[in-house]
């Protein structure tokens, strides 16, 4: 006999506690920046990294990400340069 679609594994239905939005990183909501963090976020900003993969390198949500980059004062928009800093340098 088929089980029921609730009762099967993997369904969220029943289970106890939060479910992640995005399993890709940790939940750290309302955990404290460390110094080493702040720093690493300046340069992933400075490297013209996009929010997306700067929230994936520091397990913190993008929305967490321009937060703190807007009460540092570090600028996330583009400088009008490729992602990731590849840009071909004058020689």
């Amino acid at each position: 006999m088929a089980q029921a679609a609730w009762k099967r594994p993997g369904s969220p239905i029943g289970r106890k506690g939060r479910r992640k939005a995005n399993p890709k990183y940790k939940r750290r909501s309302r955990e404290r920046w460390t110094t080493q963090e702040v720093r690493q976020l300046r340069s992933l900003a400075r490297g013209n990294t996009p929010t997306g993969v700067i929230s994936l390198k520091l397990q913190r949500p993008p929305a967490a990400i321009r937060s703190k980059a807007q009460r540092e004062g570090i600028s996330l928009k583009p400088a009008n340069r490729s992602p990731y800093n590849r840009r071909k340098r004058a020689r």
